[in-house]
């Protein structure tokens, strides 16, 4: 490496270990790198703002910038019609508020709702819920918030929309929502369905609820939540729309940024000249609810991305990987998904996938030198399609290995600290341990047998 090379690493590494301590806050660090590699000109800033053809996986990527800000539109009127406090209390009377079976159908309603909507605002809508049955029941309520934290991260690897790393990873390689669904889906229904069944091995011996704690919680009048039941069908309503949109806008020439964007200014045509929204005095201020600094977070973190491609330290990381794996492609796919599986539990999923993105932009012109004929593969090629889902698959579910390594699993720690439940790392890991090798070993089948053990000769 040049000394521009290893300064630009050098602050994108300080960035990446001041994120993963939460010390400083992360947008702040972000913002911060981002302007020191433009201030020491790592970066030009038309590269780092508009991108650039010569440097593939640089530049913000608005796609991502947009479809996060669409969907915090709808999510932020939606969670004052009380939707979401609505279907915790059906749960718990579908269950007759058995306890694990309580935890299972809660685990279903998360993983279902943060497939379509931001699985961090999903947990921020159901886990005050679930700390208010568990007072009820009278019951620890770590053994309920563990495992409802960890079924948002799985149901939003299913799809598009419903994890960060999968916005990235769909902007950066051209996939549609039906791609998602058609390649991340089905691997995620299995691992689903393997957590369902460690969550009920392991705690049904444990816990234990009385007839009168189950009868306080069957009490909880579920109609009262709903706090306007007319705000509500108008959610529901543009909601459904997006879901349609995203489904055929791979079809039609539209992005997925485009629909969440439409949907959401939809929405706030639907409220009116003056909304006034339950639990607001007076007027209702939509954009004071979406969350500002997420989407600066990602700004910052692709400007600095940015400098790593222009100075060509993501290429050399390429080629360390063909080198490594001799451009094997089953080789790569499996040591990508073990490897992001890894790294997003020891960190932020996010800066990681930024950086691989970039990497796997630029790993066909590596393959292409190693080749006998020189070309250079599709993105959507045999040789590139295992490696995309390898990442996302491992980014998405490795994030659940440790409380730090989803932003899902930090609020939802925080919640509960504040409720006086702290969640210690230690005691988030015997959930997290068992729950991420089943689930990546799951992939690891899927991979193989959806992709790697029909490779064209020369490929596997």
């Amino acid at each position: 490496m040049n000394y521009l090379q290893l300064l630009a690493t050098l602050i994108f590494l300080a960035a990446f270990a001041l994120i993963a301590s939460e010390r400083i806050d992360k947008t702040r660090v972000a913002l911060a790198g981002a302007a020191l590699m433009l201030v020491l000109h790592l970066v030009r800033q038309q590269t780092a703002f508009s991108g650039s053809p010569e440097f593939p996986g640089a530049g913000v990527d608005w796609n991502t910038i947009f479809l996060l800000f669409g969907t915090m539109i709808i999510v932020a009127v939606a969670r004052h019609t009380g939707l979401f406090e609505w279907l915790a209390v059906r749960s718990a009377k579908l269950v007759g508020a058995h306890p694990v079976g309580l935890i299972l159908v809660l685990s279903l309603v998360t993983a279902v709702i943060s497939a379509f909507l931001n699985n961090v605002t999903t947990v921020l809508l159901i886990v005050p819920v679930v700390l208010v049955v568990t007072r009820a029941l009278e019951t620890d309520p770590i053994p309920f918030v563990i495992p409802i934290s960890i079924a948002s991260n799985i149901g939003g690897t299913a799809t598009l929309i419903g994890h960060p790393p999968n916005i990235m990873i769909g902007s950066a390689a051209g996939f549609t929502f039906v791609d998602f669904l058609r390649y991340d889906f089905p691997p995620t229904l299995l691992v689903f369905g393997a957590f369902c069944l460690i969550v009920w091995l392991a705690l049904t011996p444990r816990l234990r609820v009385s007839a009168e704690d189950r009868a306080r919680v069957l009490a909880l009048a579920d109609a009262d939540v709903i706090r306007d039941p007319r705000l509500l069908r108008k959610c529901l309503f543009v909601l459904t729309l997006a879901i349609v949109g995203f489904v055929v806008c791979g079809y039609v020439g539209l992005e997925p940024a485009t629909v969440a964007l439409a949907a959401g200014v939809l929405l706030l045509l639907m409220l009116g000249n003056h909304p006034h929204i339950p639990g607001h005095e007076g007027e209702y201020h939509w954009y004071a609810d979406i969350e500002w600094s997420v989407l600066l977070f990602f700004i910052g973190l692709f400007v600095m991305v940015s400098a790593l491609v222009e100075l060509g330290v993501v290429q050399v990381f390429s080629r360390f990987l063909v080198s490594v794996t001799g451009g094997n492609t089953i080789a790569m796919a499996l040591a990508l998904l073990w490897f992001s599986a890894i790294m997003a539990g020891l960190m932020d999923n996010i800066p990681f996938v930024a950086t691989m993105n970039a990497m796997l932009l630029n790993l066909p012109h590596q393959l292409a030198r190693t080749s006998v004929g020189g070309a250079v593969p599709d993105l959507h090629g045999p040789q590139m399609m295992p490696l995309w889902w390898a990442l996302s698959l491992g980014a998405c579910l490795g994030a659940n290995f440790t409380i730090i390594g989803s932003a899902t699993h930090i609020v939802t720690a925080g919640l509960c600290a504040r409720d006086g439940h702290p969640i210690s790392f230690r005691r988030f890991l015997k959930y997290g341990i068992p729950i991420t090798v089943v689930s990546i070993l799951i992939c690891t089948l899927y991979l193989w047998f959806r992709f790697l053990r029909v490779l064209p000769p020369g490929l596997g």
